[in-house]
């Protein structure tokens, strides 16, 4: 919830406040905090000793989880633009 606020707050900035001029600091800014976040993520994983015994299944639940994702998200788009695009482009709608 403390995240949604923060990025609330900063939206609310952005919108109002924050001067279109300093955009290309606040865009480094970002690269450079994400970048900090990301190799503080790795030293974390890498400190665990037990991290590369744990690799493989943390891998192989990953890919299941992104396959499924894909899967059923494909299978959504699929027919909610059937159902959607159905009497465009010259077909007729059966509703």
């Amino acid at each position: 919830m403390l995240t949604l606020l923060i990025m609330a707050a900063g939206v609310l900035i952005g919108m109002r406040w924050f001067p279109p001029s300093l955009q290309k600091y606040n865009s480094i800014l970002q690269t450079l905090c994400t970048s900090l976040l990301i190799f503080s993520m790795g030293v974390s994983l890498g400190s665990r000793p037990e991290f590369f015994g744990e690799l493989r299944a943390i891998g192989l639940y990953s890919l299941l989880f992104a396959g499924v994702s894909i899967l059923l998200s494909t299978i959504v788009v699929f027919l909610l633009t059937k159902w959607f695009m159905e009497g465009r482009h010259g077909h007729r709608s059966n509703r």
